[in-house]
Parts: structure tokens; sequence; C-alpha cells
């Protein structure tokens, strides 16, 4: 697996983020898979995509989604609480009072040669079997990718871990999420 070096230098090309006060449908996008997670205040429906993800937080009548998806795609417009490239390394605590929910999430993304890459991959493969995650695999003609969404619940919080690894670019992008319920 050779990286190429201009998708290396475009990194902030590769992974859009977004976050939305509002439900986003399943049709917008090709899963290659989904999972729910519910308790009995919240849910949190998961969708893994080939090179990012989907969630769907609801409690009450607020619902919260956020993306990670492939540049290119393109996303509705409406309800956009924060969208931006994901380049180097981002932060964001929000806070919506009115619907009682809080939201955190971290985002990091590197390139990486072609060595540490393809060990990364192999790690990251074992990391989504033992934690039984959700995972999609695909081959490029650079090498092998992958999308992998693991949740853990909480009683009054979800966590979402979500990894990609883009064979083209030798791109990791970690995101760690939190949803929670406050009073």
């Amino acid at each position: 697996m050779a990286v190429n070096p201009t998708l290396a230098q475009n990194i902030g090309q590769t992974f859009n983020f977004a976050l939305y006060h509002r439900p986003l449908h399943p049709e917008l996008f090709e899963l290659r898979g989904r999972r729910v997670v519910r308790h009995e205040s919240y849910e949190l429906e998961y969708w893994v995509l080939e090179g990012g993800h989907a969630l769907r937080f609801g409690s009450g009548s607020a619902c919260y989604s956020e993306v990670v998806s492939p540049t290119g795609v393109a996303l509705p417009e409406g309800n956009v609480v924060s969208a931006f490239p994901c380049t180097g390394e981002h932060d964001i605590d929000q806070h919506f009072p009115r619907d009682k929910v809080g939201y955190i999430t971290t985002i990091q993304s590197e390139t990486l040669g072609e060595n540490l890459y393809l060990a990364t991959h192999a790690e990251m493969l074992d990391y989504a079997r033992e934690a039984e995650a959700l995972v999609h695999r695909w081959d490029t003609e650079m090498g092998p990718s992958m999308s992998i969404v693991d949740v853990q619940r909480f009683n009054k919080e979800v966590h979402a871990q979500s990894y990609h690894l883009l064979a083209e670019s030798g791109t990791v992008l970690r995101t760690q999420t939190i949803f929670e319920q406050r009073a």
C-alpha cells in the first residue's frame, strides 16, 4: 500500500462533520450496518457508512444527529448546529438546556505512513472484533479500509467511539462522542 501524496495533503477534504438538531433519514446514506441501543429514557441509533458514520440520539421530544461523512456526500442544510471539515483536532461541548441534553465530542485525524497504517488497521480490526463493534471493511487498490462504531450505554448517557481508516491517504480519523441527559 503506497500513500497517495495528493490525498495525504488534502486530509481536510477526506471527511466532514455535522451535528444536527433533527433526525436524519437512512435514505440519505448508503448504510453498511445499523444498530439501535435503547434505554428507558433515551435511544441511540447508529449507522456505519463506507468512510463514515451517523448517530441519532433521541430523548423525549429532543433529537440530535451526528454525521461524519466522506467529502462529496450531500448532507441536508437545515437545523445544523455545527459543521466543519475534519482536520487536525476538534473538541465540541454543547449544552441544550431546553432539551436537557448535553453533547461532547472529540475528533482527531492523522495521516500515517504505510507500515504504521497497516499496523493500526490490524490493531483496530482486533479491537472491533473484541468489542463486537459495528464494522464495515472494504478493499481499494491502495489497501484495506475500514469504518468502526463502538457504543457503550449508561443510565444517563451513551458513549460512541468511531474509527475510520482510509488506505488511499493513510488517514485515520477517531471520534469520541457522549450524548447525556441533564436535569
